[in-house]
């Protein structure tokens, strides 16, 4: 690998601390674990003097407001959900140097540090504001605590802190109509005192640093971001919040505040470092703080989702900056979302596919999903996981390219050749090809990896196993064993030297398919510089035993999966319906004309299963409503039934049908639909109030 690539020495690299308020799901490995773990992997076969540090984001509201849904505390949920996501990581395969948690006594003591030191340089603007505050929960609330209408892009369901859908940073009161998310009542407006940093003071000094500095380096879809953001004007940062949960804010005149979560969860990377060299016996100095008269400073890489841009592209940097001692991001390779059989990956909704479910229901096949999320990796776009694609990458990609190829390969080396590697001789013009053709892969997936194209790199390297099938399909081993065993002789070194390349390349990829594979092969695993050797296995050499490598999905594992999702759906929809909806003025109430009318005839509406077209007396007219009760409701069966009927809807047409009204069903926990009718016959146009 070329120092151009890689040309620092040291290099720190972290993935985004998850929220301790849930398990992990295929989302959050495809944001910010499997690219990081890759590249991770990769420096360290490249004897790179590396740490890989994460760990649980454990303060905040998003804490607190899992505490409150499951009645217990926050301190109970993130011992709970620390404990699940780390197990869920080491079973995965993430390979962590440090999996910490920002709950720690020297996570506090770090974060407050770099508090006072902003706070005694004079960098904070301490300012009176006035706060959302939940008069019936008697408490100011915290940014994920509001919900409101994103001024930006008009979604309902924007947090105080930021929009998810359109990514726009909010302050609470920009909110249209918000919510307290405890009361579900509108909050008020109280004064508070807050510590802010003055983002807008860093601005031209972003811009340099980021907009000029970066503008080659970053992924478009992060650079693009920042450019947006830095162009609408940055604006001061409350560095503080009004909470029982967090890291305390170090001075008097605070007490009772707490830092701002997106100030104390980055400086978990570094308390993170800091713990690892307590255990290690290293210097964490070294991997986060300038050296003087040294070229090759630490390298600080941020894997990241794209919903976290802002703070490690723009918040982070400038706190760095202010502190003065530390060096600052060189990338922010960020990912886009991952969906779900075409919808978003939803926590709430059970919409997701959860790690640990996954590991407990797919034993042993942590590289197939690191295989299907890799090669979907939402790198510049969002992207979607269905468990049909899932099932046919591994069926049609690991199984019958990859997995049998090796297999093929190393039975036939056995059959033949009591699992000995035979000599090459008399190289033919297809095997020199094969041999530059490893000679070159290597170099080339090592650049896709260094620019951060993780899909890229992935599908070269199955470049590899393809070009592995197809030499040994062509080359027909297994007939011309009985004419020319000197050339089943070669055929077989170099496909066997294929196999071995492809267990030093799949390192990064696969780990635990390369750890299997070495031991078919009886070799020691091999460094990145080793890839692309036509001499891996020597002349000789006494392979192991050979094993599967991958078996196929099935379709009842698909349907098991699918079904799942579709129960989730179903619940979801069914406790939506059991929510009441908001309040309304009493002179919204009073603008509906509600009345009984009675159905005169009924007739299917052609060419639709759910619509029949009613005419209705209402006692003031007789008027056509076209309704959705087909599905429930023969025709013949409804003539001379009341019911009660909107008329002052504005008409609509339907199917080519003006429809004059909406008549009123109710609708029951499963679906079943029934007339809202008065309990005796009444005249028609009588008015329901």
């Amino acid at each position: 690998m070329s120092n151009i690539a890689l040309p620092f020495r040291r290099y720190t690299i972290t993935s985004a601390l998850p929220y301790a308020n849930g398990p992990l799901h295929i989302g959050h490995l495809a944001g910010a674990y499997i690219p990081g773990d890759i590249f991770v992997r990769f420096l360290r076969l490249n004897d790179k003097d590396v740490v890989y540090v994460c760990g649980s984001d454990e303060h905040g509201a998003a804490i607190t407001i899992k505490a409150k849904k499951e009645k217990t505390t926050p301190k109970a949920i993130i011992d709970k959900y620390h404990s699940q996501i780390k197990e869920s990581f080491e079973q995965f395969g993430i390979s962590f140097d440090i999996y910490h948690r920002t709950s720690e006594k020297i996570h506090h003591e770090l974060s407050q540090e770099f508090f006072l030191n902003l706070y005694e340089k004079g960098e904070f603007i301490e300012q009176l504001s006035e706060q959302y505050y939940d008069e019936e929960f008697h408490q100011f609330l915290a940014d994920r605590y509001i919900v409101g209408t994103c001024p930006n892009c008009k979604n309902e369901g924007a947090y105080g802190d930021q929009c998810e859908k359109c990514g726009t940073s909010l302050n609470p009161t920009d909110l249209i109509n918000p919510i307290s998310t405890l009361s579900g009542k509108p909050p008020v407006l109280r004064e508070t005192k807050h510590w802010y940093l003055p983002l807008d003071k860093y601005q031209p000094w972003l811009e340099k640093w980021l907009l000029e500095g970066k503008k080659d380096t970053l992924k478009p879809n992060v650079y693009g971001q920042c450019r947006s953001w830095l162009k609408s004007g940055l604006q001061p940062r409350s560095m503080t919040r009004d909470l029982d949960w967090g890291v305390d804010v170090p001075l008097d005149e605070a007490v009772g505040k707490k830092l701002y979560v997106w100030l104390d969860a980055p400086i978990g990377y570094i308390s993170a470092t800091k713990q690892w060299a307590l255990d290690t016996g290293n210097d964490w100095e070294l991997y986060w703080k300038k050296q003087p008269d040294v070229a090759d400073d630490a390298c600080l890489i941020h894997f990241i989702g794209k919903d976290n841009i802002v703070f490690h592209c723009i918040t982070f940097p400038s706190i760095l900056h202010a502190h003065g001692e530390y060096i600052l991001p060189e990338n922010v390779p960020a990912n886009e979302f991952l969906n779900l059989e075409g919808d978003k990956l939803s926590t709430s909704r059970n919409h997701a596919v959860w790690l640990h479910e996954y590991l407990d229901e797919f034993p042993g096949k942590q590289d197939e999903l690191r295989y299907v999320l890799t090669s979907i990796l939402p790198e510049t776009s969002d992207s979607e996981f269905t468990w049909k694609d899932f099932q046919a990458r591994v069926n049609n990609e690991l199984v019958a390219i990859f997995g049998n190829f090796i297999n093929r390969v190393l039975v036939l080396s056995h059959n033949y050749f009591d699992g000995k590697v035979m000599p090459a001789a008399n190289l033919t013009d297809t095997d020199r090809f094969i041999f530059s053709e490893l000679e070159r892969y290597p170099k080339d997936i090592a650049g896709s990896i260094s620019q951060y194209r993780f899909r890229e790199a992935l599908a070269q390297f199955m470049n590899v196993a393809r070009l592995g099938n197809k030499y040994l399909a062509d080359a027909e081993p297994w007939k011309l064993i009985k004419t020319d065993e000197e050339r089943v002789k070669t055929i077989l070194n170099v496909s066997l030297q294929i196999a071995a390349n492809l267990a030093v390349m799949a390192q990064p990829f696969l780990p635990h398919t390369a750890e299997r594979l070495f031991s078919m092969l009886n070799l020691d695993a091999r460094d990145w510089e080793n890839a692309g050797r036509e001499t891996l296995l020597p002349e000789g050499h006494q392979l192991g035993e050979v094993q599967l490598l991958f078996e196929k999905i099935t379709d009842e594992q698909v349907d098991a999966q699918l079904a799942k999702l579709s129960k989730a759906k179903e619940a979801n929809e069914k406790a939506a319906k059991a929510i009441a909806k908001g309040n309304i003025s009493f002179e919204d109430f009073i603008k509906l004309d509600i009345r009984v009318g009675k159905i005169l005839t009924a007739e299917k509406v052609a060419k639709t299963k759910k619509l029949l077209k009613l005419t209705i007396d209402t006692g003031i007219d007789r008027r056509t409503v076209v309704s959705g009760i087909a599905a429930f409701f023969n025709p013949e069966e409804i003539v001379g039934r009341q019911v009660s009927i909107l008329i002052n809807l504005e008409p609509r047409e339907i199917k080519g049908i003006v429809s004059q009204g909406m008549i009123l069903m109710a609708e029951d926990a499963d679906g079943r639909l029934d007339f809202v009718s008065p309990g005796s016959e009444v005249s028609p146009g009588s008015e329901i109030r």
